[in-house]
């Protein structure tokens, strides 16, 4: 994809200046169409010539309106963002509907420098490229126009302007250390760069690759191809009325148990109803039980802190079935600066402007400190899925893009657990009516807690399914029966306990 014709393109001022102008303000046009639009703009403009990626930065902001894009220079990572997985700080500033996102570097450029430098081996180039295509095929699904660009100037032009302003910095001042920098390594990298952007073109994230040599011919290139294609999707989503998607088949998770007959409760094997629901603990077991599972939890996660060790655990489970208890015995045993815990209800509008992901990736934790969610991404799965709050294709492909995102976390080294807290209907009316009567409970119950209750069986056939399609020796799901609380919560406290020490070593 990097050959550029031996001749090079040339355009005279004049011919610029004329196309450029009617470029620019059909962009104009464009950019005020896209605020009322219901999708946002992802533009990952990168190369090897540092300077010309920067000076079609710097036309988008003399051509189009600054007000209405954001744009984000990647460099080396900072502390923080080495602390979490490499996709973190771009997830975090992604643009919601009706702006544009513009993205320096970024996944494409860090995939290659990591490479060149050695920081991830051939393995670890692959499944960078596999985070990369799924990352920019879950936008894309999500109805976000994802444009790209390399800016490609060959080895001997670049190495000509390097020599010229070495002797006289006056007459190329844009050129930087980084410049020189960016030459040795892509001496190394060029085969690399090949790859990634062979096996990262696609139908719903293709590259544009700008001859870097001449910046009027490479402006008006960039120009077209943004108009084009900013224009084709306003049209689509007019004469739509919703954002578009790429026709992608529902992904198949390798952890899927083998299909059983179709049922009632649909095509999974039903694992909530091998669950021992009569199982319990007495009390002063449980004491006795708690104390023990409180102080090795205090001293493994005293240990995580000071090796850097981060984790996340998920609660999902049927209302009142005991989450928030269990979250409380995990708490009482940690230091306060050692856990975050974050619940989850319906997405604000500021979420819903974004990939349901967002809001997630946003949440992830420092090195040293435990996530602790009451409710999650499998909310997509769960409740969007039964009371159709999500499309069936949003749905059906979030299986994928949830295994991709927690193997992202596994792959940076957080411990990731996931529990369903299981219980029956009688026992889940029983709890209902107990709260009823208790003053500082009331506030938990709504008729929206009654009203699920009769969707049973369609939750049941999605929690099977989740299971299922989500379970990894990685991150696994944890089916505990919280029938007696007593017993549930040992239960947790047990697996999480175990995780953190097969992670930290400890005996």
């Amino acid at each position: 994809m990097l050959q550029v014709p031996e001749e090079v393109l040339s355009v005279s001022k004049a011919e610029f200046a004329a196309e450029a102008q009617s470029l620019r303000v059909d962009l104009i046009n464009a950019q005020y169409d896209l605020k009322s639009a219901d999708f946002s703009v992802v533009l990952n403009i990168t190369g090897d010539d540092r300077v010309g990626v920067v000076e079609l930065v710097q036309l988008m902001h003399e051509w189009m309106d600054a007000r209405y894009m954001e744009t984000h220079v990647f460099q080396a990572p900072s502390d923080e963002e080495r602390e979490r997985p490499p996709f973190w700080r771009y997830w975090r500033v992604l643009p919601p509907r009706g702006r544009i996102g513009v993205f320096l570097g970024a996944w494409g450029l860090d995939a290659v420098h990591d490479r060149a430098i050695a920081a991830i081996d051939g393995d670890g180039f692959a499944q960078r490229i596999a985070h990369i295509r799924q990352f920019e095929q879950s936008l894309a699904s999500d109805g976000t126009l994802v444009l790209k660009f390399w800016v490609h100037t060959p080895r001997e032009t670049m190495k000509a302007r390097l020599r010229k302003a070495k002797k006289d910095p006056r007459s190329n001042w844009q050129i930087e250390a980084a410049d020189h920098d960016l030459y040795e390594i892509f001496g190394k990298a060029m085969p690399h760069v090949e790859t990634l952007l062979d096996a990262t073109h696609t139908d719903f994230a293709p590259w544009h690759v700008l001859d870097g040599r001449e910046d009027r011919p490479r402006n008006l290139e960039f120009g077209r191809v943004l108009l084009d294609a900013l224009q084709a999707r306003l049209l689509m989503a007019a004469a739509t009325a919703l954002p578009t998607s790429p026709s992608i088949s529902p992904p198949t998770s390798p952890s899927a148990s083998p299909p059983i007959a179709q049922g009632p409760l649909g095509p999974y094997p039903d694992v909530l109803a091998n669950l021992d629901l009569d199982r319990s603990l007495a009390e002063a077991e449980y004491e006795e039980r708690l104390d023990e599972c409180q102080a090795r939890l205090a001293s493994l996660t005293r240990l995580a802190r000071a090796r850097g060790q981060s984790s996340v655990l998920v609660f999902e489970g049927w209302d009142a079935a005991g989450k928030g208890g269990v979250i409380r015995r995990i708490t009482q045993s940690m230091a306060v600066r050692d856990y975050r815990v974050v619940p989850f209800a319906a997405p604000t509008d500021e979420e819903r402007a974004r990939h349901y992901l967002w809001r997630f990736w946003r949440q992830l934790p420092p090195a040293g400190q435990m996530l602790i969610l009451d409710r999650s991404w499998y909310g997509r799965v769960l409740v969007e899925r039964v009371e159709h709050f999500a499309r069936i294709d949003e749905w059906q492909r979030a299986y994928g893009e949830i295994v991709d995102f927690e193997a992202q976390l596994v792959e940076r080294g957080m411990v990731v657990q996931k529990f369903w807290l299981h219980i029956d209907p009688d026992e889940q009316l029983a709890r209902f009516r107990a709260r009823e009567q208790t003053p500082y409970k009331k506030y938990k119950l709504t008729e929206e807690d009654y009203r699920n209750r009769e969707r049973w069986d369609d939750y049941v056939a999605a929690v099977n399914e989740m299971v299922a399609r989500t379970s990894t020796p990685e991150a696994p799901w944890h089916l505990i029966a919280a029938t007696d609380k007593r017993h549930c919560r040992i239960q947790v406290l047990d697996a999480v306990c175990a995780a953190l020490q097969q992670s930290l070593g400890a005996d």
